[in-house]
């Protein structure tokens, strides 16, 4: 493609085999139109022989010439496959930078089991090269959040993974509040001689800071009538109420069943919305946590069993998730997994039970639903960003090679 095309952003991606992640049809041979960063259209057509012309093509798309855009660049993808970009449910690509150990590692403060007024995209660096391999493993979009090492981490965001700033790279900030359950807090604060030193602390602790920002949020009304009763403004506490309110969710690291109950028991307690992290063991009680209408973010697949709390992973486990009604997204947990094997991860869920549809599903469209970002990414949607990665052999192949990867319509497939 031409630096001309690219910059122009009027792109039509024609002739290939489209998985839109929504609407009736999983698959139909077709064309993607892109526009000004944006998809345009998406339509269903029969294989056109090779040689079509600009006409042809928007006539099959059901446009006019005018409508369609003579300056639009085509892309031939006979024999290709054209998918929205895949979405890493939550890693920590920028934050805990590989090639680095202290000097980029910037993912866990483990000064004070409470940091809820840490963010994330502070920390953040957009040269990490984990952006650009997961650009050429397809993934476009990822959740970046603290790490497991407090009982409250900070806040996470959704970003891009092509981006000069991290503001140029932000979808949704911020799209989390970090969380840790099991046997990170506990052993971080326990050899300190801290609280806590057991999941009853942990689970206090976490407990007693959403009362306490209950009682900052009463404090905060009471000055709406006397100024004077007005609280000092506390970071933390706002954060806090981001997810008291609702407006961000809980997103708890739980590895076993029973701190998988926990952070449910919490969250009810508090009216949260709830994000399970890792899951490890969510096949023993796939029922209640469907019951209970909490997503799960699953992974990484790719470990071994480095500690007791995952010593019953499964790769089975996105599936039994998925087929007892719970929506799945998948995780690397970059740098635990690196972030390009997302999709040998979810390779691995259909091989170990999961279906196919549901495993795009949860790179795609149930990732995004998770993340609260599906108005703008998830599925080849007119109007959605042009977040698209054309596809050489079945997506989750092994040997499939993404070609074109595409955000906010830009090819960035080089770089």
């Amino acid at each position: 493609m031409s630096d001309e095309s690219k910059k122009q952003g009027n792109i039509c991606l024609a002739n290939g085999t489209v998985m839109p992640m929504s609407g009736d049809e999983f698959s139909f041979s077709g064309s993607v139109l892109i526009a000004a960063g944006r998809i345009r259209a998406v339509g269903a057509h029969p294989r056109l022989a090779a040689g079509f012309g600009q006409a042809e093509l928007a006539a099959a798309l059901g446009m006019s010439a005018e409508d369609f855009g003579a300056e639009t660049a085509v892309v031939d993808c006979g024999d290709l496959y054209i998918l929205p970009g895949f979405i890493d449910g939550h890693c920590h690509a920028g934050i805990g930078e590989e090639v680095f150990q202290y000097e980029g590692d910037d993912i866990n403060e483990i000064t004070d089991p409470l940091t809820p007024e840490l963010r994330a995209t502070d920390a953040v660096n957009p040269e990490d090269e984990a952006f650009r391999d997961a650009r050429r493993g397809g993934v476009t979009s990822l959740f970046v959040c603290p790490g497991s090492g407090n009982v409250i981490g900070g806040t996470g965001a959704v970003l891009k993974t092509a981006g000069r700033t991290v503001e140029e790279m932000t979808v949704r900030d911020p799209a989390g509040l970090k969380a840790a359950l099991g046997e990170n807090p506990k052993t971080v604060y326990g050899e300190q001689k801290k609280l806590p030193s057991t999941r009853m602390g942990t689970a206090a602790l976490l407990r007693q800071a959403f009362v306490d920002a209950q009682t900052y949020r009463d404090k905060l009304r009471q000055g709406e009538k006397d100024p004077d009763k007005l609280p000092e403004r506390d970071l933390g506490m706002e954060h806090l109420l981001l997810a008291l309110e609702k407006k961000i969710p809980l997103r708890a690291h739980a590895h076993r069943a029973d701190d998988i109950m926990t952070a449910i028991r919490i969250a009810r307690e508090f009216d949260l919305d709830l994000v399970i992290e890792h899951c490890t063991d969510g096949h023993k009680i796939a029922d209640i946590l469907a019951a209970a209408g909490y997503p799960a973010v699953v992974g990484p697949a790719l470990i071994n069993r480095c500690k007791p709390e995952v010593k019953d992973k499964s790769l089975r486990t996105p599936g039994a998730l998925a087929a007892a009604g719970v929506t799945v997204a998948l995780m690397t947990d970059h740098g635990v997994t690196p972030v390009e094997q997302l999709p040998l991860c979810a390779a691995l869920a259909v091989k170990n039970g999961m279906t196919y549809a549901a495993a795009l599903k949860a790179l795609t469209v149930d990732a995004a639903r998770i993340l609260g970002v599906e108005a703008r990414l998830g599925s080849l949607t007119p109007g959605k960003d042009a977040d698209i990665v054309v596809w050489r052999g079945e997506p989750l192949s092994l040997l499939a090679v993404p070609v074109m990867v595409f955000i906010d319509g830009r090819d960035v497939s080089d770089g």
